[in-house]
């Protein structure tokens, strides 16, 4: 039935535009909570919004909650960093 919720909170039927609207989402109010930070801190709290929307057809496609994929994206993002200044 449409409009049914799974234990969770997680909407029977979702569709990947549900879930990239969601990362949108959940990236706007991280960027507007980025504004609350220490002036210094401020880049650092955009710049985790901009991660969490950089995986889109990945992350999305495979994960039903907006807020686990923002998070995972923006995981990846870091583990990117840290390796490319290894090298």
């Amino acid at each position: 039935m449409a409009g049914d919720v799974l234990p969770g909170g997680v909407a029977m039927g979702r569709s990947f535009e549900s879930v990239r609207m969601g990362v949108k989402d959940v990236s706007a109010r991280w960027l507007k909570a980025s504004r609350a930070l220490k002036k210094e801190d401020q880049v650092y709290g955009q710049k985790v919004a901009e991660m969490a929307k950089k995986h889109s057809s990945e992350a999305f496609y495979a994960l039903d909650d907006p807020l686990e994929a923002a998070v995972f994206s923006v995981l990846v993002e870091m583990m990117k960093e840290k390796e490319d200044k290894r090298e």
